[in-house]
């Protein structure tokens, strides 16, 4: 692809400003400068696309009821096993990186060591009205409810420290949010009967964070929630459902949400973003692996990508702008996914929510007791033709006969274009 002036500088900022957060536990930064400014390189024709594809293939997203659960039948490729340790690996980490999902030679490092990106490991909460003196309506924060409990994750937060390990309502769970891939997931922390605890590696692949649990610090793919080096190699976290909104419609629907505090225990310039520009980039920061966007497409592109048993499919934000509303059929389930305006940019301008629009979008199943709804959107609010009560991006009913209603979330996550392709098959 060809890179303009503008992406450059860019590009340039980003690595700078990595060699200043470096000593302060920040974003990744470069040991060495990428090829062409981190452009998508081009995957060699042959043989080599084929394998380039083998290996994508071999990463791929999935996510099914078995996570979270030891599978017996993982079949390591042997060709993969008894590798030598990416560099300076072994003296880090206590992992068996003879056991691996995946090629090391596609492991680069970020630039900040093991925790040289500090996750938070005791997470404290505010209510909604401290909360509100410091977000702006506008700001992204990722929301997860269990049991009848709402919990806020703020971007301006997330972007320093990448993950959380939390308890909500019983259930151990890591909220994680990788700004190169733009990918924010909650997975469940309990692996059958054990309770992990996530931090951030400070190596990548294909641009996406490598967490390592701190029981046997295996490495795990934050992408696809995949075990790729050590014990867990091969095996797969339990993905859960959550969804990247603006905080004014958090605020509204759950005035009584908690809201992970600025109080972290580390000095970070929160509400300061440390990617400016990123997502208007002709290409991602730091990606080496194969060419998996067409020479004619954005790589920067936002998509949601929808899980339902064993498929999976990406619906583009432009297209979702254009029509508000897009129903899906997926393993023979149907699932609808709203958008709606209002969600600034996490990664584009100094503060936050300054950021340019870039909307909200959830996937839920049309379904409430039993029935299946169909839906259509009507200014700001969805509205389902059976009953004629009105819905809004969180899923619940506003009003009408199903007020106070909550549809199901299914399971979706908010991609960069090139990060759906790269850990989905290719982007097949």
């Amino acid at each position: 692809m060809k890179r303009t002036g503008v992406t450059v500088m860019v590009m340039l900022s980003i690595a700078v400003l990595y060699g200043v957060l470096f000593a302060a536990g920040g974003p990744e930064q470069a040991e060495s400068e990428p090829d062409e400014a981190g452009e998508l390189s081009t995957a060699a024709p042959g043989p080599e696309a084929a394998e380039a594809m083998r290996r994508l293939t071999g990463i791929s997203g999935r996510f099914g009821a078995r996570g979270g659960e030891w599978v017996d039948d993982v079949e390591l490729p042997e060709e993969l096993q008894n590798q030598r340790a990416p560099a300076g690996s072994a003296r880090d980490f206590r992992t068996d990186f003879s056991r691996a999902a995946i090629s090391y030679d596609d492991i680069i490092a970020g630039g900040p060591p093991k925790d040289g990106i500090p996750s938070i490991d005791a997470p404290a909460f505010v209510d909604v009205v401290q909360a509100d003196t410091w977000l702006g309506d506008r700001e992204p924060v990722i929301l997860y409810r269990r049991e009848g409990k709402a919990r806020v994750y703020p971007l301006q937060i997330l972007t320093w420290h990448e993950i959380v390990n939390d308890t909500i309502a019983g259930r151990p769970v890591a909220v994680t949010y990788c700004p190169l891939c733009n990918t924010g997931m909650v997975f469940d922390r309990r692996f059958d009967e054990e309770v992990l605890e996530f931090g951030v590696s400070g190596r990548l692949i294909y641009s996406n964070m490598i967490m390592y649990d701190r029981q046997s610090e295996s490495w795990w793919i934050q992408a696809t929630g995949q075990g790729i080096a050590g014990d867990y190699a091969g095996q797969r976290l339990r993905l859960l459902p959550s969804s990247m909104l603006s905080w004014q419609d958090v605020r509204e629907a759950y005035p009584e949400a908690q809201v992970l505090s600025r109080d972290t225990g580390h000095r970070r310039n929160y509400g300061r973003n440390p990617y400016v520009g990123y997502d208007s980039a002709d290409a991602p920061f730091l990606y080496r692996g194969p060419e998996v966007v067409p020479q004619d497409g954005n790589p920067m592109e936002r998509v949601l990508t929808v899980y339902h048993g064993e498929a999976v499919e990406a619906v583009q934000y432009r297209r979702l702008q254009e029509q508000r509303l897009v129903e899906l059929q997926l393993d023979g389930r149907r699932v609808v996914v709203f958008w709606q305006r209002g969600t600034a940019s996490a990664l584009d301008a100094q503060r936050v929510p300054e950021g340019r629009e870039v909307g909200s979008a959830v996937a839920f199943y049309p379904e409430i007791g039993g029935k299946t709804l169909s839906f259509e959107s009507e200014g700001e609010r969805f509205v389902d033709r059976q009953s004629g009560s009105t819905w809004d991006i969180t899923g619940r009913a506003v009003d009408g006969p199903h007020a106070g209603a909550q549809l199901e979330q299914a399971l979706s996550v908010e991609h960069f274009l090139f990060s759906y392709r790269a850990f989905h098959l290719g982007g097949d």
